[in-house]
């Protein structure tokens, strides 16, 4: 539902017009549909109930919302690119590999390096428990729950005890 709404965001901009957009004014009602759907997804809940945008400088919600996600989207994204990107995150399923004809449990069985999955309790991308149900088919596949409110942007360096978490199970696990 967060990729189609994301699409959806995009092409109903009037401004779109199936793409074909003119580049010098391009379809920014729906760059900031686009930044408010990522909105509701990249943080938890729990970080806007907490008003923990504060901690990144912002002094209100609304300003969180068009000095942070407005402005990322708005600064030079091509929508077509996004578009695409978005596609390639839809489509993508290690099972769709050829050799496996759909079977992502037997395409993440073959996986025989280390793999340290670090998702954020608060993820709602990738919420654990789907991390947990998928590192069970990879052989040396382990999961460490990062606890965060940062949600899905815990691992980029906001949330300064998400980062200490993240660097001592690197080192355990690079160990």
């Amino acid at each position: 539902m967060f990729l189609a709404s994301l699409r959806a965001a995009l092409t109903t901009d009037q401004v779109f017009t199936a793409g074909r957009y003119d580049p010098d004014k391009p379809p920014t009602d729906g760059l900031r549909a686009f930044a408010r759907v990522y909105a509701g997804w990249g943080f938890s809940q729990a970080f806007y109930w907490q008003q923990a945008y504060r901690n990144l400088g912002f002094t209100s919600l609304e300003e969180f919302l068009t000095g942070f996600w407005e402005a990322f989207f708005l600064d030079g994204r091509d929508p077509n690119n996004l578009l695409t990107m978005v596609g390639a995150w839809d489509a993508a399923d290690v099972g769709q590999t050829p050799g496996f004809d759909g079977d992502t449990e037997a395409a993440l069985r073959t996986i025989r390096c280390p793999v340290l999955d670090l998702p954020c309790r608060t993820d709602l991308y990738f919420p654990p428990e789907d991390e947990q149900h998928w590192s069970q088919f990879v052989a040396h596949g382990q999961v460490q729950v990062i606890p965060s409110i940062y949600g899905h942007f815990a691992g980029l360096g906001a949330d300064p005890d998400a980062v200490e978490f993240i660097d001592h199970a690197l080192r355990k696990f690079l160990g």
